[in-house]
């Protein structure tokens, strides 16, 4: 039986006179924290994984498809430009479209129509209402700074953009770049003559939601090659 002495010189605390001692409740919660952040960060590393995965399968089949559809088409011609009064049926959304390619980048991303956030998760997403390859007038393609997107933070003025269709291959040569704000939707009005506009979020290293939007302005480059009629 320990004496009254023996008993004030053992180890206490708030949780009892007796080794081993309990968790005082303030280091309970912080372990509870750090396990809430360790499945946190778990489940972020899983989503991670499986659009990474889900967006290279999806690029994959449909480069293959394009491929085949391209193989099959017939031989190109050089041709003019078509009128911008020439419109045709726009494509159903979430229908590919063809591949955006900037040689100098090493960009090559399949285009698909739409601009919800499942299509840019997956591919370049046409922006509806704009013009369609091969008809005149002003292109809108749009996708993520953190993915397709990414390398346009060194494009430069003159790179070619090709945009590579059934229809045949477009090529633009990149006149400008510009910083907007998200509602600076003139950037994508009809132009007289035919243009490619690329947009994406600004700035490229931001955290969270970008407040602005980074512009690429491309003209088409003459001659023209497309599929024969």
């Amino acid at each position: 039986m320990a004496t009254p002495r023996q008993a004030r010189m053992a180890p206490a605390n708030a949780c009892g006179p007796l080794p081993p001692h309990a968790t005082p409740p303030a280091k309970r919660g912080i372990r509870v924290l750090e396990r809430l952040l360790l499945v946190f960060g778990i489940l972020s590393l899983g989503y991670y994984v499986y659009v990474s995965a889900e967006t290279a399968i999806y690029q994959s089949i449909e480069n293959r498809e394009l491929d085949a559809i391209f193989a099959s088409a017939p031989p190109p011609q050089t041709v003019a430009p078509a009128p911008a009064a020439r419109r045709r049926v726009a494509p159903a959304a979430g229908s590919p479209m063809g591949r955006i390619e900037i040689p100098r980048l090493g960009v090559s991303a399949v285009i698909r129509a739409g601009s919800d956030a499942r299509t840019l998760r997956l591919a370049v997403g046409y922006i509806p209402g704009t013009a369609l390859p091969g008809d005149g007038g002003n292109i809108g393609l749009a996708a993520h700074r953190d993915t397709f997107f990414r390398r346009l933070r060194d494009i430069r003025a003159d790179d070619e953009i090709r945009l590579v269709t059934p229809e045949g291959t477009f090529s633009y040569i990149v006149e400008k770049t510009n910083i907007v704000g998200p509602r600076d939707t003139w950037v994508l009005n009809h132009t007289p003559e035919p243009a490619l506009t690329l947009v994406t979020c600004y700035p490229f290293s931001y955290v969270g939601s970008a407040p602005q939007r980074f512009i690429v302005r491309a003209a088409l480059r003459q001659p023209l090659t497309t599929a024969a009629d």
